[in-house]
């Protein structure tokens, strides 16, 4: 498979970015092509702007938007990897996501979260989270993300299957995070092939 990793961590000596690179090392070694979408790096602009509302009268898209779309197109599997800030996703991440997964390329179905336009692709979301598991069970947050992410906005994106793995404890030991950073490759080197989607639709996933 293809795996294409997007990040979005501002600091290149981030604990967020050794995530997405240990995850790309165990994708790597299970004999997987891997790419890394830094999007700070690579300057993306995550302003939801009036050059994007082309998406809704059939016009052309911006160029930078056309540019991820195709990369996402290439890619069998997509893994998310970026720190709870505030309960949710940074402002880049979720921009990237406002901007780039557009009506009728990637779904066109409001009434029904399992219709992607785009066929079948493995999800994974990896978030460091500074609090234990303990912590965020009692306020009930985990359950509301995967309420939120991976039974709703990534069903429209066609990830199936798909997984939220919460890293707790991320600003914790030296241990801790090196537990964590062998969990994050664990999971690239575990990653199952796209299943069938809703729409009878399999992934064409391209070994390599």
């Amino acid at each position: 498979m293809h795996v294409l990793t997007v990040l979005d961590h501002p600091g290149p000596a981030s604990f967020s970015r050794a995530v997405a690179e240990y995850f790309n090392e165990g994708a790597w070694a299970a004999g997987h092509s891997v790419e890394l979408a830094d999007l700070h790096a690579e300057g993306f602009d995550p302003r939801w702007s009036l050059p994007d509302l082309a998406q809704f009268d059939d016009r052309p898209l911006p160029p930078d938007i056309l540019a991820e779309q195709a990369r996402i197109e290439r890619a069998d599997a997509i893994c998310l990897v970026f720190p709870l800030f505030w309960w949710g996703m940074p402002a880049m991440l979720k921009g990237w996501i406002d901007r780039v997964w557009a009506w009728e390329w990637a779904y066109d179905q409001t009434d029904d979260p399992e219709k992607s336009l785009l066929r079948s692709r493995t999800g994974v979301l990896l978030v460091p989270a500074g609090q234990s598991p303990q912590a965020m069970a009692a306020e009930g947050c985990e359950e509301a993300l995967d309420a939120m992410w991976t039974r709703g906005t990534f069903g429209y994106f066609g990830f199936n299957p798909r997984k939220l793995e919460i890293l707790h404890g991320a600003s914790g030991s030296a241990p801790r995070r090196e537990r964590l950073l062998d969990r994050a490759w664990q999971i690239g080197n575990t990653l199952p092939p796209p299943q069938e989607d809703a729409l009878g639709r399999k992934g064409t996933g391209t070994e390599v």
